[in-house]
């Protein structure tokens, strides 16, 4: 299936339970027109993974993930032979080998003789194909997830140059390989360190920040159906003043979503300080954020934090953008 317009894009995602900014379904609509890849940049946890998953789900593609980490080599991501199937066909074709040696009337001739006959041990049967040749060899329209970049070594992201720039590889023993489809490819990155200018020329940009409240919003309620409105909006409000604190790592959207489902398996009627207090290990995964949290909760009367991220302002506010406020307490 190819986007007929960015509103076709955004409605195919929204099938899939995934809420796409027009941003985000503008350039997603270019990426596919251009057959250009996708960068998407941002905190963890954000949807960038998911974009991906949902797309694929959307154009009914399959979905081929190479899962980046560091030391990750071109014999993980592209291709490596099978060298235990290669010995066990040397050991059953043994007798065919001698036969085929008898004849010979030196070592030299013996060697031209199996020369002649590596090819057999060299062909795609005996190819192992990872997620990027998979990719690129599949017989009908792929979606590639190179997920995590940034956590492979700049030396694997110059080798992708090539892959990305012509859809094809090179393998010695078999020769040139080229793509019989363009796959659709996404590369995300939490942005840990900083990656090449030549890799991010190759690709059309998008940064995926935190949601505002009304999306955060509309996520948890699409995804846990089951939430009360009300406990929803309180849940929300909470994720989104921890997200102005001063924290190590602040809560995801996975995790505001991990959240909402921990709640409904409470039962929780209202959003207590026992049950925040409570749950805050869905939410924030370090000590030191746990600690700071519960130490501004005891100190606050009554209740639940998060009154100044409300939903119903302007989306460009500074009570309901991302981040804003950084360092203010609930």
């Amino acid at each position: 299936m190819m986007a007929e317009s960015v509103e076709a894009v955004r409605e195919s995602l929204s099938q899939q339970q995934y809420i796409a900014t027009t941003e985000i379904a503008t350039v997603l609509y270019l990426a596919e027109q251009l057959g250009k890849p996708l960068l998407l940049e941002g905190p963890a946890g954000v949807g960038k993974t998911e974009l991906s998953k949902a797309w694929a789900a959307a154009t009914g593609r399959e979905l081929v993930r190479l899962q980046c980490y560091e030391g990750l080599d071109e014999s993980k991501a592209l291709y490596e032979w099978e060298y235990a199937k290669q010995m066990l066909y040397t050991q059953l074709l043994r007798d065919k080998l001698s036969d085929l040696l008898a004849s010979a009337t030196s070592l030299t001739d013996a060697a031209d003789k199996l020369a002649d006959e590596e090819d057999v041990f060299f062909s795609k049967r005996f190819l192992l194909a990872r997620p990027l040749l998979k990719a690129i060899n599949s017989d009908a329209p792929t979606v590639l997830l190179i997920d995590e970049i940034d956590r492979a070594d700049a030396e694997f992201e110059a080798f992708l140059l090539e892959i990305l720039s012509d859809f094809q590889v090179s393998i010695p023993e078999i020769g040139t390989i080229a793509a019989k489809h363009h796959p659709t490819v996404f590369l995300t990155s939490n942005n840990t360190r900083e990656l090449s200018e030549a890799l991010k020329r190759r690709c059309l940009y998008i940064y995926i920040d935190y949601p505002t409240a009304s999306e955060e919003l509309r996520i948890v309620q699409i995804k846990v159906p089951d939430l009360g409105p009300e406990m929803a909006r309180q849940a929300v409000e909470a994720v989104q003043s921890l997200r102005k604190m001063d924290l190590k790592k602040n809560p995801s959207v996975s995790e505001t979503l991990d959240w909402a489902r921990a709640l409904v398996t409470l039962n929780a009627e209202s959003l207590t300080k026992e049950v925040i207090e409570n749950t805050l290990t869905v939410l924030l995964k370090y000590e030191t954020d746990i600690a700071r949290a519960r130490r501004v909760l005891r100190g606050r009367e009554g209740g639940t934090p998060g009154g100044s991220a409300g939903t119903g302002g302007s989306t460009g506010s500074s009570q309901d953008r991302p981040g804003a406020g950084r360092g203010r307490d609930w």
